[in-house]
C-alpha cells in the first residue's frame, strides 16, 4: 500500500512578493498538469485569502498511481518559492517499509526524509502482527 497526505503552497519566489499575474500563469500551468494526473484521490489545487495552495492525499495498491511525488518535483521547477511537505507510507519501499517518509519542498529542491514522530510505523501506528 502506498498512503499519503500533502500540502504545497504555492509561490513564484520566495521573496513572497509575486506577480500577481505571473503567478495566475503558473497557477493555470499546474490545473492543467494536475488534470492530467486524473487522480480518483484528493488532489486539489485552489485560491484561499488570495493565495494558491495544492492539497493531496489518498491510498493506492502502488506508488506510481498517482506519482505525487513528480508532482513535487514539477512544483519545485515551475514555482521554485513554494513549500510544502508529503508525509507517504510505502509498504513495498526495501529498507524503508516500516518508515513513514516525508517529502519536503522548499526553494526549488525537494529532499526525502524519515519523520521521527510516526516511525518506526509498527509499532508506533499499528500493533506487531501476531497470526
Amino acid at each position: 500500500m502506498f498512503e499519503y497526505h500533502g500540502w504545497i503552497t504555492v509561490r513564484e519566489t520566495a521573496a513572497n512578493d509575486d506577480d500577481e499575474a505571473r503567478l495566475r500563469q503558473i497557477v493555470d500551468e499546474l490545473r492543467r498538469h494536475i488534470a492530467q494526473m486524473d487522480s480518483p484521490y484528493l488532489l486539489d489545487l485552489r485560491w484561499m485569502n488570495g493565495e494558491p495552495f495544492i492539497h493531496l492525499g489518498g491510498s493506492s495498491n502502488h506508488r506510481s498511481s498517482p506519482d505525487v511525488a513528480e508532482l513535487f518535483e514539477h512544483v519545485a521547477v515551475v514555482a521554485p518559492g513554494s513549500y510544502g511537505l508529503l508525509h507517504f507510507h510505502d509498504d513495498e519501499e526495501p529498507d524503508r517499509e516500516n518508515e513513514i517518509q516525508v517529502l519536503r519542498l522548499v526553494r526549488g529542491t525537494v529532499t526525502q526524509h524519515r519523520e521521527a514522530l510516526l516511525s518506526p510505523y509498527i509499532p508506533t501506528v499499528e500493533d506487531p502482527f501476531t497470526g
